[in-house]
């Protein structure tokens, strides 16, 4: 099992913070993102944009680092500023 975190404007955008995900076989981050997209147009608008950052276990990722049962995934908005 993985957890899912979503922060800021996706957190927003889906009405969810937290979830789970059963782990059936190795999976990537890409392969999550996938799965998370097939749920429909609020997730694929949420999860289409290629500039959400994702962090496994509170690091920095792209999308072929493979996951491990435990894990904590964690997705968000890039920073702006001014």
């Amino acid at each position: 099992m993985i957890i899912l975190r979503f922060f800021a404007s996706l957190r927003e955008q889906l009405g969810l913070e937290r979830e789970t995900m059963d782990m059936t076989a190795d999976l990537t981050v890409g392969q999550v993102v996938a799965a998370l997209q097939v749920r429909g147009e609020q997730w694929q608008q949420a999860f289409g944009n290629q500039t959400v950052l994702v962090a496994v276990n509170q690091e920095l990722v792209d999308h072929d680092s493979p996951l491990s049962d435990g894990d904590e995934l964690a997705f968000f908005p890039p920073v702006t500023g001014g």
